[in-house]
């Protein structure tokens, strides 16, 4: 089971990683095998790998600055529920929520994102 600490330091380290733009910063979120899927739009990252190039593919979404608010709504298990807002000055605000399932070591194995633009 994952703990409430796990999850924010979790979070903390993916903003961390959005920040930075950093390969290791990303690498060290996921397992090896980890999933990465978004909706609405036709994201599905499989193997931290393909993770890692996805996410450097959005480094331009980041220009002009932006913002990331959240909060913690459920764990059940290995796998914590969160509530986000990013706001960003290029693209506008969006409002996410993540279901994101760990492995034993605390790393990410499934992520799943459903994002509206607010």
């Amino acid at each position: 089971m994952v703990t409430k600490q796990q999850v924010e330091a979790w979070v903390e380290s993916y903003v961390r990683a959005w920040s930075t733009g950093a390969a290791k910063d990303i690498k060290a979120l996921f397992a090896p095998d980890a999933e990465y899927h978004e909706w609405p739009y036709a994201t599905d990252w499989n193997g931290r790998d393909e993770i890692v190039e996805g996410w450097l593919g959005r480094e331009p979404w980041q220009q002009g600055g932006w913002t990331f608010e959240w909060s913690l709504l459920l764990i059940n298990g290995d796998t914590a529920a969160i509530q986000g807002t990013g706001v960003y000055k290029e693209l506008g605000t969006f409002s996410n929520l993540w279901t994101v399932t760990f492995d034993n070591r605390g790393k990410c194995t499934v992520f799943r994102m459903w994002n509206n633009e607010a």
